[in-house]
């Protein structure tokens, strides 16, 4: 249902105007691709003005996107490090719940506490340079 509305408000409007665009741009245009001799080049092509104009438009919006994606690099890589350190914290999570499962599940059934003198590393122990708890 939500495609045949974007079909019908998005795809069927801008095929109408690509057929007024190409109706109205039909002229054959002479692509010229020999700089010393414009009138009668040795390489040139002869296409109409709107395949033309619509090649060049696609090129603009892949070397746009081939531009943005190099520039976002480092964004992917650091999210790719994000992950593997979430995917670590995870494992290290699991396997202190079961290391405290088995030490409840020994005899006596209860967890030893800690000595007064350790702190708990997941504690908060003062504030980055933004002012968050560490």
């Amino acid at each position: 249902m939500l495609r045949k509305i974007f079909n019908v408000l998005v795809i069927l409007p801008l095929a109408i105007l690509f057929v007024v665009f190409a109706v109205a741009n039909r002229h054959v245009v002479t692509l010229s691709f020999d700089p010393f001799n414009s009138s009668d080049p040795a390489l040139g092509v002869s296409l109409p003005l709107f395949v033309v104009i619509i090649v060049v438009a696609v090129f603009g919006v892949i070397a746009g996107g081939i531009a943005t994606w190099f520039g976002q690099r480092h964004w992917r890589r650091a999210a790719r490090l994000h992950e593997a350190d979430a995917r670590h914290a995870r494992a290290e999570l699991v396997a202190q719940r079961e290391r405290e499962r088995a030490l409840a599940a020994a005899p006596g059934g209860q967890v030893p506490a800690l000595s007064p003198g350790l702190a708990p590393q997941y504690l908060a122990v003062g504030r980055d340079k933004h002012g968050a708890a560490l």
